[in-house]
């Protein structure tokens, strides 16, 4: 087992971070000093650990100022079209060395630290993750923030400032609790807080008719949106973009009828209630629960950014020679909304209010305007996680929307009758308005009926939804459907998570990489090469010794750094299958029992991920996964052959430790369930195999790396679907494979969990008599895979030369990529990979606020 890298060979790593400057690292020593007094307010004697971080953060955030101010002047004077990318989710981790890294200043700062006598990985390690998301669709656009900016496209992304993020999982007695995520207790050195740019944000009131016969929405109830900036920077073109992020704030003024009782201290108290819209974060990942706060949630988000566009596009310098710009047809060449899923979909409705009873725009030319700049992207198929707002909640809490939301279904249906005739099938499939049960408006296909495109994002996802979900509509208008699969940054799933293998792709091919991904495919050239082969290998081994010595330390299980590091982190949830992955590790167990004498290849199971607090299921599979756990870790006749371990509280900063380290990756959810999937993509990257179905993205990334270097396994949708027709009965599985068999009474019988045999009665129930997910149908192809793993990864030779070609067909899979492809064929817009001037000596000139 070779040593982790010590700090003296990490500085000697310097080919793509650049040998810092003398002078440089002597400003950035003398910079730190003068935070650590001026800002932070503290001596070396009293300061703490995160007061070095505060005054280091602040050190970067000095580098970045100059080239945000004049990255916004740039926008400002050149009016270029911009592109707003709304999200209730942008899941950002930590900043910090992102920031160095991306600015080019991690050598200076690095070396100044240490000649300061101080670790920087300790002050890293002080960084609250900005835990804005759950999962996938968060994930995916702070991947997107970053590479917007690389590719130096006026971009701005609109979310929600939530005081409390996604929350931190504890397990206690083998079950998940929930503790909550405080991530702004200690401050963010990160953001800006622009109250000037307040914003009013209206609910509930009712809707009058105007002097001139229009509509005005009357007797809301207000709460205010303060904006916080926080600077996105692109990666080495001084670019800096803004994710602008909305808290809300009660209203100065008391509600009269209040105030006139005298109880003004109740007023005051009251305030809180207009301020729990961006308390906290809803922490479910694929499932629609149709509550009144994240309604206002969503609206509050829509409400506030379209004010802004608005008086971004007005105010513009260009374009007019008026005080304004009041021409709006001009606004879709200004303007590109592109809606994140259906959360962000009352955006549609929100700017048709605003051009029709603010700006008085007649309706046709208002729904052209709405329709040309707004973009909606799905992320799922699976039925439970559409959004369906009940038309009672509406109606109560936007009336002037519902309105709105009725007219553009009434004009919808009759251009639906225009091409159908009085086809009432037709006409309730296209409507946006659900009839049956209770009134609901279905959010999708409102996002797609005031949209100019859809998108799905891997190219089965956008084929299935074309074939089921949307079907009516693809036949109604099939030119608005395109696929962009979804793509990840190097820049934070490479180059910061996994230094040596990036200065090891660096040795071979320039460094011009980071930002032209695909470059990587030159490194096939040595896939055969047994020096490289051997390099890659002692990278991946260094990352496994550095993360079994971290769950070491949290688990104080021992594992062993030689074993197959096999790993599953994503959401918890029945479509994503983990019960897959339990079920082949009892299965390996009771092969180790039975035959203990039997060569067997060594392997650390990795579980990670959250459950939404609510999904009982979820809750009961990490249960059951730690029991089984906790069974075969303690059995002296497995040893280190075998060893099971949770990865507590799964957030974007462990997914940068585990990563690098991974040799196996599961992506087994059922086919025709998983939308893209993007972890898959970052274990790739960093030169991690793949146990997968043809299902999301894995389908694009067995096309790039060919099959031969993936481990494909199970179903396909074609047999999901023959399967689901001529009945799906769990028992023909169950009673055709012997070890099958086995695995289930075991857990049925309670033999993970003595003196309680029915502890898991329900997964039992639910894997034999309900099970959507077809779980058992896939275990003997999961486990024939899972083999062939085993048996190709003690052939050292085969499995570098795999794990070479699958860091080299990861080109396509940069999130650069899918944003050069939604700015060309959805916002009509073009990347560019020019640089900004350095801003340096910038600061007599004049400067803009970054508004």
């Amino acid at each position: 087992m070779s040593a982790p890298v010590t700090d003296k060979e990490k500085r000697k790593q310097i080919s793509v971070r650049g040998i810092a400057q003398v002078e440089n690292v002597a400003n950035v020593k003398k910079s730190f000093n003068r935070h650590l007094h001026y800002t932070i307010i503290k001596d070396r004697h009293v300061s703490t650990q995160r007061d070095y971080y505060f005054s280091l953060a602040n050190v970067v955030k000095d580098h970045l100022v100059s080239r945000w101010i004049r990255t916004q002047q740039h926008y400002y004077e050149t009016d270029p079209k911009r592109v707003y990318y709304l999200s209730l989710e942008f899941y950002m981790g930590r900043s910090l060395t992102n920031t160095m890294i991306n600015l080019g200043i991690q050598g200076a700062c690095d070396e100044a630290m240490y000649q300061l006598g101080l670790d920087i990985e300790e002050m890293e390690e002080m960084e609250a993750d900005a835990g804005l998301g759950n999962g996938g669709l968060g994930r995916l656009a702070a991947c997107f923030l970053d590479s917007m900016a690389t590719l130096a496209m006026p971009s701005y992304g609109y979310g929600i400032r939530y005081e409390y993020g996604i929350f931190t999982q504890k397990i206690e007695n083998f079950e998940q609790c929930e503790e909550p995520d405080d991530w702004l207790r200690f401050g963010n050195p990160w953001e800006k807080a622009r109250p000037e740019y307040t914003v009013p944000v209206h609910f509930y009131g009712n809707v009058v008719y105007t002097a001139e016969g229009g509509r005005k929405w009357v007797n809301t109830e207000v709460v205010l949106a303060m904006p916080y900036d926080n600077p996105i920077p692109g990666y080495g073109n001084n670019v800096c973009n803004t994710l602008r992020l909305w808290s809300a704030k009660s209203p100065l003024s008391f509600n009269l009828k209040v105030f006139n009782t005298g109880d003004y201290i109740q007023s005051v108290l009251d305030r809180n209630i207009a301020e729990n819209i961006s308390r906290v974060l809803y922490p479910n990942d694929n499932m629609f629960e149709g509550k009144e706060l994240r309604l206002k949630q969503e609206y509050f988000l829509c409400a506030a950014t379209l004010n802004d566009v608005v008086r971004r596009f007005k105010a513009s310098k260009f374009g007019s020679r008026e005080v304004a710009r009041t021409n709006f047809d001009l606004m879709p060449d200004k303007v590109a909304i592109q809606l994140n899923d259906t959360h962000p979909a009352m955006a549609i409705p929100e700017l048709m209010r605003i051009l029709l009873d603010d700006e008085h725009l007649a309706w046709d030319q208002a729904w052209t305007v709405t329709t040309k700049c707004c973009a909606y992207t799905n992320h799922t198929i699976l039925p439970e996680a559409l959004e369906r707002w009940p038309v009672t909640m509406l109606q109560e809490l936007l009336p002037r929307h519902l309105e709105i939301i009725y007219h553009i279904n009434h004009l919808h249906m009759e251009q639906v009758k225009a091409k159908y005739g009085d086809d009432a099938e037709k006409l309730k499939q296209l409507s946006c308005i659900e009839e049956d049960g209770e009134k609901r408006v279905n959010m999708a296909h409102l996002a797609i009926i005031g949209s100019h495109t859809v998108n799905g994002v891997a190219f089965i996802h956008s084929e299935l939804i074309k074939k089921s979900l949307f079907k009516p509509f693809f036949e109604y208008c099939p030119e608005k459907f395109q696929n962009k699969t979804n793509g990840i940054t190097p820049r934070r799933w490479l180059l910061l998570c996994n230094p040596m293998l990036a200065d090891l792709i660096s040795e071979k091919i320039g460094d011009d990489w980071p930002v032209h991904l695909d470059q990587l495919t030159q490194l096939k050239e040595w896939a055969e090469d047994p020096k490289f082969q051997d390099e890659v290998m002692k990278v991946k081994q260094n990352n496994k010794n550095k993360l079994a010595a971290y769950l070491k330390e949290q688990t104080d299980i021992d594992i062993n750094p030689s074993s197959l590091f096999d790993i599953q982190v994503k959401r918890i949830h029945e479509y994503k299958r983990q019960l897959l992955n339990i079920l082949h590790i009892i299965t390996l167990y009771n092969r180790i029992k039975k035959n203990p004498s039997a060569p067997f290849t060594p392997r650390t199971v990795m579980i990670g991920g959250k459950a939404a607090p609510g999904y009982y299921m979820a809750k009961q599979i990490i249960k059951l996964f730690n029991r089984v756990g906790a069974v075969v870790n303690a059995d002296p006749m497995v040893g280190d052959k075998l060893k099971v371990v949770f990865l507590e509280n799964y957030r974007v900063t462990l997914a940068e430790k585990i990563m690098p380290a991974a040799d196996l990756s599961e992506q087994i959810s059922t086919a025709g369930t998983e939308a893209s999937g993007t972890g898959n993509m970052k274990f790739m990257l960093n030169g991690g195999l793949t146990i997968g179905t043809l299902d999301g993205a894995n389908v694009e990334m067995a096309e790039e790396m060919g099959n031969e270097n993936i481990f494909i396994f199970g179903m396909t949708v074609d047999d999901v679907e023959a399967v689901q027709a001529k009945g799906y009965n769990a028992y023909d599985y169950y009673n055709e494979s012997p070890e099958l068999k086995q695995v289930i009474d075991m857990i049925k019988d309670g033999f993970f969990t003595p003196g309680n045999n029915d502890e898991f009665k329900d997964v039992v129930d639910l894997l034999l008599n309900n099970d959507r997910f077809l779980t058992l149908a896939d275990y003997k192809a999961y486990i024939a895979a899972q083999d062939d793993v085993s048996a190709t990864y003690n052939n050292t030779t085969k499995w570098a030369e795999m794990a070479i070609h699958n860091i080299a067909s990861s080109g396509k899979f940069s999130s650069d990529r899918t944003i050069a492809e939604y700015a060309r064929e959805i916002w009509g817009m073009e990347p560019n990979y020019e640089k900004l001037p350095d801003p340096h000596g910038l600061m007599g000139s004049k400067e803009n606020s970054p508004e």
